[in-house]
């Protein structure tokens, strides 16, 4: 079978993207890249506004949560980062944004390819129980540069899976521009209603796409301690409460296992 055709993005796209998300923001597109995440930091460090949009056709150092590499299939998978400074909502809400990217990607499958994608706590994105995607926010605090608190969010999503990664999965033939604007004018509207609300909309519109919820898990947080038991709750911080035999424990980081297929 002949390689498909690369499907990546144009710094015109990126522009109609975010226009039709009603922001305007400086743009960058790479055919190949270190990690779209580290562009969008960088950019940000040197005073880059909100919205600032980078993407990429290939990530050669690509990451994921806990420093685990990301690998993709050159030119089919959509990577973007983009850059926000989340002040309003507080830094002991951040947990609250890959929740909330992971959300709006779903909607973005449904919408463009009409494909029910779920939502792995506390970032991933599931198809078939095969990951598909991934979302990373990093955020740093450049106040001697006087830029301020701000964070890249960081989405990997792949239209086939990169060869050679165990239980990976991809979209398809999936229109990355549309796909890219459909997430967008989804995220944009949530993120900047109202702050002392953020934590109950996100929770109340994600639960449903949650497949964490209700199975059987183990947490490994980032101490090294093991909580397994039933998942049973999002909570307005972005927190996961498991129910185990000693109680209900709260996680807030960590890594998430499904034991129950």
């Amino acid at each position: 079978m002949p390689p498909k055709e690369p499907n990546v993005l144009t710094e015109s796209d990126l522009e109609r993207a975010l226009a039709a998300a009603g922001v305007s923001a400086p743009v960058r597109f790479d055919e190949v890249t270190g990690s779209t995440n580290d562009t969008a930091l960088e950019l940000a460090a040197g005073g880059a506004p909100e919205w600032t949009l980078v993407s990429a056709g290939h990530q050669t150092s690509g990451r994921g949560r806990l420093g685990r590499a990301w690998s993709d299939a050159p030119g089919r998978a959509l990577l973007f980062s983009f850059v926000v400074r989340p002040s309003l909502i507080g830094l002991e809400r951040a947990g609250l944004l890959p929740l909330l990217a992971g959300l709006c990607m779903a909607e973005g499958a449904r919408e463009v390819a009409a494909l029910e994608v779920g939502c792995k706590w506390p970032n991933d994105l599931l198809l078939e129980d095969r990951k598909v995607g991934g979302i990373l926010v990093e955020s740093r605090f450049g106040a001697e540069a006087g830029v301020g608190v701000y964070a890249a969010i960081g989405v990997g999503v792949n239209l086939d899976p990169p060869e050679g990664v165990a239980e990976a999965g991809g979209l398809g033939d999936v229109d990355a521009a549309a796909l890219l604007t459909a997430f967008l004018c989804a995220f944009r509207p949530r993120y900047e209603g109202d702050p002392a609300t953020l934590g109950r909309r996100v929770v109340d519109e994600y639960g449903p796409r949650c497949v964490t919820i209700g199975r059987d898990v183990e947490a490994t947080r980032t101490d090294g301690r093991r909580v397994r038991g039933r998942a049973v709750e999002i909570l307005e911080d972005g927190s996961l409460a498991v129910d185990t035999a000693e109680g209900r424990a709260l996680v807030a980081f960590g890594e998430i296992a499904h034991l129950d297929r």
